[in-house]
């Protein structure tokens, strides 16, 4: 290695990269620089992080130079030790195991061998993605199934996402914000909420995909991955995991459609699949056929579009089933609404001699209204689900049932921890009220089910005060003001369009 920082091995002939659309993204190891392909560099022999992060680094400002650029050379990314290392310590230790019972404390053991034997087994494609085990959670009246991937499986996702978050972020649109680095549900809510305020939005469609993992098809995300990825090596790890299967009730299932959720690849998964299906497509239709303003925002399979114009609103929603339909997606006919909603919807149902207030919708766990500041100016109102929250109330008050009997302060760790989770997510600015009156019912239910102990315990609201100001954290807002929010992230730009 010399000064520069360039090896001093001497250039050996190989063969030029694989076949692909424009410029090929990285040469062999072991080529020379050559016309085009500067980003990638000779890169270290031996890498360190610094040397990994580099590389990645590299491919990244290559995908954002050349949106139309296929990147040819990139499973040597994937198998990089360091990088398998990072992701296997980056997995929690009490994960749950998939169907060959490998656990993280196990794996540990032989942390040295371990990693190198899957960079091995990927560099010469004898790497084999295991079946998914498949249980379900409660979700509302109904079950969510869910994926657990083998350890092994669950690294080399990790490493996969890394590299592939390089080109793909530089791709991402930027109203799109589910499960993204370095972005949360909270600026997806911040940039709704500030699109209707400052836009001329008079109409608001709330939709819902619905079976969006169980109905993504295959072969359609495969070739929307081949936009990008000219590297077979890594399409084949995709198709791997796709049609591994998941095993339930000890049989193995396997389709050409769904994705079960779960798996650390999954999430990026369904962001391409829906870049390519939603976000490009209603970027154009936006700019080319749209009049009046139209606002995004998308967190997964969940979106809510703003129009200015009713009439642009339906042509989109008819134009939009269409679209999902190519691709073997549907609209959930009941959480798929069209609502008069806005500055303006108040003043526009008054005119028509419409009774009531404007109607309102759910977005990310929260009621969205129509209200009016101090001032009598516009605003829009955030509340929480009453659905879920009464769901929630219920579930704690079962489980206080089966704790009956525990210790205070066991008892008091897990309701502060679900009162924390509670005000870090709906802690949102004028719900503060709302905040503290769950923390008070929480309290309550704890409170009938200690004088629910024995028949002669009567224990007065006066010393179960103490008690709650001990273990239950206090209800505040955790979140800055929409619109200083959306300054501080965008710096000027646009987060909705």
């Amino acid at each position: 290695m010399n000064a520069d920082g360039k090896s001093d091995r001497p250039i050996v002939p190989g063969k030029s990269p694989n076949k692909a659309e424009g410029r090929a993204a990285e040469a062999m190891e072991g080529r020379d620089r050559t016309k085009g392909n500067l980003f990638e560099g000779n890169t270290l022999w031996t890498q360190g992080r610094d040397g990994v992060h580099s590389a990645l680094e590299r491919v990244r400002q290559a995908a954002k130079e050349d949106r139309k650029q296929r990147f040819t050379a990139l499973l040597r990314h994937v198998y990089d030790i360091e990088r398998l290392r990072t992701a296997y310590l980056a997995i929690k230790r009490d994960a749950s195991a998939g169907v060959d019972g490998e656990t993280w404390e196990h794996y540990r053991e032989n942390l040295e061998d371990n990693p190198q034997d899957l960079s091995l087994r990927l560099k010469r494609g004898a790497y084999r993605a295991r079946p998914v085990r498949r249980p379900f959670i409660p979700k509302g009246e109904g079950q969510r199934p869910l994926g657990v991937p083998v350890l092994e499986d669950k690294i080399v996702q990790r490493t996969v996402v890394e590299v592939l978050n390089a080109i793909y972020e530089e791709d991402f649109l930027g109203f799109s914000y589910g499960f993204r680095p370095k972005r949360s549900p909270h600026q997806a809510l911040d940039a709704l909420t500030v699109g209707i305020t400052t836009k001329k939005v008079n109409w608001v469609l709330d939709a819902d995909l619905r079976s969006f993992f169980d109905t993504l098809k295959h072969a359609w995300l495969v070739q929307f991955i081949e936009h990008r990825v000219a590297d077979k090596r890594i399409v084949r790890l995709v198709r791997k995991w796709l049609n591994a299967g998941v095993v339930e009730d000890g049989k193995r299932i396997q389709s050409e459609v769904g994705r079960v959720q779960g798996g650390s690849i999954s999430p990026l998964l369904a962001n391409i699949y829906l870049h390519y299906v939603f976000d490009l497509w209603v970027q154009r239709w936006r700019q080319k056929q749209a009049r009046g303003d139209v606002i995004v925002v998308r967190l997964a399979d969940d979106f809510a579009v703003g129009f200015e114009h009713r009439v642009e609103a339906e042509r989109f929603l008819a134009e939009l089933r269409e679209r999902f339909a190519r691709f073997g997606l549907e609209l959930h006919p009941e959480k798929t609404r069209l609502i008069e909603f806005g500055r303006c919807a108040r003043r526009n149902r008054e005119d028509r001699g419409d009774r009531g207030a404007p109607e309102t919708f759910n977005f990310l766990g929260f009621t969205y209204s129509c209200g009016k500041t101090r001032k009598g100016g516009f605003t829009v109102l955030r509340q929480r689900m009453r659905k879920r929250l009464q769901a929630k109330l219920k579930a704690v008050k079962a489980e206080l049932k089966a704790r009956m009997h525990d210790p205070i302060p066991e008892v008091g760790k897990y309701l502060c921890s679900v009162v924390l989770g509670h005000v870090r997510y709906y802690g949102v600015p004028m719900i503060g009220p709302a905040i503290g009156m769950f923390r008070l019912a929480v309290g309550r239910v704890w409170w009938l089910v200690l004088r629910r102990r024995s028949q002669g315990n009567h224990l007065p609201w006066c010393r179960m005060r103490p008690l709650l100001d001990t273990w239950l954290p206090p209800a505040r807002i955790c979140h800055l003001y929409h619109l200083v929010r959306m300054g501080v992230v965008t710096r000027g730009g646009s987060r909705m369009r």
